[in-house]
């Protein structure tokens, strides 16, 4: 490459010239040479070089001007004041005239290329020191659409040259060390793809929230893709499973979320590009096809995997020709620097008064803010982010509220109430049961709320200052004892990749409905019953939806998906709705189809439903969202677990529902696990060990039906305990007779998290796994490493007889 040329076509550009055209450009040119025979679809263009930028500085002395500028902003002038000046003079400086004339040269070119004299183009920046791993200078420049004619064209390179000194990009580059006259710019000029006409958005080939890197996760709005950018809009959300992609006979997609896309950028009528609104029928339907995705997933991965690492790509489909198009890629620089496996520990570092209140501690974490006391949810936006979340009791309908909480507080409640279980999905501390804190604890005082001092978690007066710290989770031991998951919530389910955990013990399918689905199932299937106000709101929340029911198993099984995709190809154990009548009639929809029950912890619930007339077609529908996931997407290291199954009879009843829905013990690798959460379990292990593949306890329930007490009675709580005898001699009968016959037992319960002296007795028992949430998952397994060592040894050998299942992967996994 001659040194003197001031413009190169992207087809003669690859990753080794990032010093002369940028990394943006420089990609470019890589997979319009090396990724076109593998289908990747690049829009022709061509490049300024750092040379030609060069040239620009050293005309009438601005590089020497500029440097001035820097020392002024060193020396304590505004950050803005410089950065105007800065452009200013760049504007001022004529393009040097050689540029310019090839410039307009290759426009020309492209033009005759295109069959069209002034083709639309694209003009957009890019630093040669841009999309290197140790910077991301991204979106720090100027990008100009739509800008058609050379004059046009010559002004949109001189201020993407002048926007090399934004404020913004001054700034990073001050904090990051990089020497401002030593980055360069140039300007990729790129035929544009008429995506005013359809749509355009962003590929991660990670999820950029947690780096989980098995999913590749698309965005999409209608129009021009510098809305989706610069976040102007809330775009569509496609997840596409890495595994499952690479077998064609598989549906990859596992997650889907239409997102408002109130706005949209279109040309504007004398060039450029303007902002309009969009549709009410555009903000509800798809931008994209499932077609249309897993092409844009097929070439993102062909890009990740010819880079050798996570990719952040922007795609544009032509609403001319309907083809789609790869318009940027850069390496991905920010999940994929993160550290491995990190804990998070905190400690109060002030001297605490005396307690304002205090309650069951939920997590080990600690929360600081306002107090906002509420008796029932409101606005997301009537609650500041970042407050401490005062209140009775909470149910689904606060998650939202919850998840922008700093800490939250209830006055009744204890370690497996809706407020502890969703409060440790989320990292959020939680004091629960307190009695009295709506009382105590006046709206808009500011408070610490601390879970960090054992059992009992404390809220404190005032701000008070605390430390964390992360612990390297590599250094966590290795057991026999498999430590699992207790998962929920879906949009958290990714946070955890990096944990080693041996699976997910228990996923919970009712708190999926309540949170992502909204509806009961049979005001789907029957909205005759329902009354004006709800059929309203269920026309309102399935839009877009011929078919209702296909909304429910949408929904679940994408949330079932995320949950089972984030510990592939580890055993995911999906336990069945378990909603009580009281809980399930608070559903949208739900009233009409649900009895008053006097004590609805003991009644229709769990397997009893599913083979019941007022419920048969609502687990019809959760049947078919679990064939989908394990069949048609390919996670069949989903286990299905049927809870509260009381007698042998209701246990055949159900897994011959299952099987007319298509769910079959053994078919496609499938195996059904029941609760062991009965006495009946408990006395009948061997037969209900014919009927099913394994066992989890349930210490909550099984403790409640073994000693007779409300676990959820506060008078009661002394009594309540699952290291009783009459509790412990259960799980010690069970063990056993389940493993001599090959069927693996497990246990879910909170309590190893809070006792490891229980943690102690189930290895001693000989279980097989123990689940937990993921914020107790280091420490229980160090108590499992403890007690292992203390009863077999330093090999821990583990006792022959039950083998954990493990997914056959459809696919070679990437690790």
């Amino acid at each position: 490459m001659a040194s003197t040329r001031h413009v190169i076509p992207f087809a003669e550009l690859g990753r080794q010239d990032v010093g002369s055209v940028g990394g943006k450009n420089a990609s470019l040119g890589e997979m319009t040479a090396h990724l076109a025979g593998a289908g990747v679809r690049v829009p022709p263009g061509f490049a300024t070089t750092a040379d030609a930028y060069g040239e620009l500085l050293d005309g009438h002395g601005l590089r020497g001007r500029i440097e001035e500028q820097i020392v002024r902003l060193r020396e304590g002038a505004a950050l803005d004041e410089v950065g105007a000046a800065i452009r200013s003079m760049t504007l001022a400086e004529p393009l040097p005239p050689g540029l310019r004339a090839e410039i307009v040269s290759a426009y020309e070119q492209l033009g005759r290329d295109e069959g069209r004299a002034e083709p639309e183009v694209a003009v957009r920046s890019s630093a040669t020191a841009e999309d290197l791993p140790e910077a991301s200078f991204a979106g720090q420049q100027e990008t100009y659409l739509n800008v058609r004619g050379t004059a046009r064209l010559l002004e949109s390179v001189h201020r993407c040259y002048a926007s090399l000194y934004t404020d913004r990009a001054i700034d990073y580059r001050e904090r990051m060390g990089f020497d401002h006259l030593q980055v360069a710019l140039s300007v990729g000029v790129q035929t544009m793809v008429r995506s005013d006409l359809a749509g355009a958005g962003v590929i991660f080939t990670l999820d950029p929230e947690s780096g989980f890197p098995e999913v590749i996760v698309i965005s999409a709005a209608f129009g021009l893709g510098e809305t989706v950018v610069s976040g102007q809009v809330d775009p569509d959300e496609y997840t596409v499973f890495k595994p499952s992609l690479e077998d064609p006979e598989l549906d990859p997609l596992i997650d889907v979320r239409v997102g408002a896309k109130r706005r949209k950028a279109v040309y504007a009528e004398h060039g450029l590009t303007r902002t309009v609104d969009t549709t009410p029928e555009e903000r509800s339907q798809r931008v994209l096809t499932d077609t249309e995705v897993r092409l844009l997933a097929d070439w993102a991965l062909t890009v990740e995997g010819h880079y050798g690492c996570p990719m952040d790509l922007e795609w544009a489909k032509d609403g001319l020709t309907g083809d789609l198009w790869i318009v940027q890629a850069r390496p991905e620089t920010v999940q994929s620097r993160r550290a491995a496996s990190t804990l998070r520990r905190c400690r109060l570092t002030a001297t605490p008064g005396t307690p304002l209140v205090d309650g069951t501690a939920v997590g080990e974490a600690i929360g600081s803010g306002p107090v906002v006391v509420l008796d029932t949810p409101v606005d997301l936006d009537r609650f500041p982010s970042g407050g401490v979340l005062v209140t009775g009791i909470t149910d689904p309908d606060w998650e939202p509220i919850m998840k922008r909480a700093s800490a939250i507080v209830t006055d009744h409640g204890g370690r497996t109430s809706h407020a502890a279980i969703v409060s440790r999905e989320l990292g959020v501390p939680a004091v629960v049961g307190t009695g009295r804190a709506t009382q105590a604890l006046p709206d808009g005082q500011k408070v610490t709320v601390s879970c960090a001092e054992g059992g009992r978690g404390k809220v404190y007066d005032g701000l008070l200052a605390y430390e964390e710290t992360e612990t390297d989770l590599a250094g966590i031991p290795a057991t026999r004892t498999r430590v699992m998951l207790n998962l929920a919530d879906p949009s958290a389910a990714f946070r955890w990749w990096r944990l080693p955990a041996d699976g997910v013990g228990l996923a919970r399918l009712e708190f999926i409905v309540a949170h992502q689905v909204k509806v009961h199932p049979m005001a789907l299937l029957h909205p005759e019953r329902l009354d004006h106000a709800d059929r309203c709101a269920v026309d309102q929340l399935t839009e877009g939806y011929l078919d209702r029911t296909r909304y429910f198993t949408d929904r679940l099984a994408y949330g079932i998906a995320r949950i089972a995709a984030s510990r592939w190809p580890a055993p995911v154990v999906v336990r069945t709705s378990d909603f009580k009548t009281n809980e399930y009639a608070r559903l949208l929809g739900g009233r009409p189809f649900e009895p008053v029950e006097a004590n609805p912890m003991i009644g229709w619930r769990g397997a009893s439903r599913y083979y019941s007339d007022g419920y048969r077609e609502g687990f019809a529908l959760e049947c078919r969202a679990l064939r989908r996931v394990r069949d048609e997407m390919g996670l069949t290291n989903v286990i299905v677990m049927i809870p509260f199954c009381r007698t042998l009879d209701e246990a055949d009843r159900v897994l011959e529902v299952m099987g007319e829905e298509g769910l079959r013990r053994g078919e496609n690798g499938l195996k059904v696990y029941v609760m062991a959460e009965i006495p009946a379990n408990v006395i009948l292990a061997e037969d209900f060990a014919e009927r099913f593949d394994g066992f989890s306890i349930g210490s909550n329930d099984l403790t409640q039906l073994t000693l007779g007490v409300d676990r959820d009675s506060e008078a009661l709580a002394r009594v309540f305990d699952e290291t009783d005898p009459a509790v412990t001699r259960s799980i010690e009968t069970l063990v056993p007779r389940a493993q001599s016959v090959g069927r693996p037992v497990g246990l879910c319960g909170q309590r190893p998290s809070d006792d490891p002296a229980f943690t102690e007795f189930l290895v001693k028992t000989g279980i097989d796994s123990i689940s937990v949430a993921p914020d107790s998952f280091a420490s229980v397994k160090q108590h499992v490493a403890a007690a292992e060592l203390a009863r077999y040894g330093e090999g821990r050998t583990a006792p022959s007889g039950t083998r954990w299942p493990q997914a056959e992967q459809p696919s070679p996994s990437r690790q």
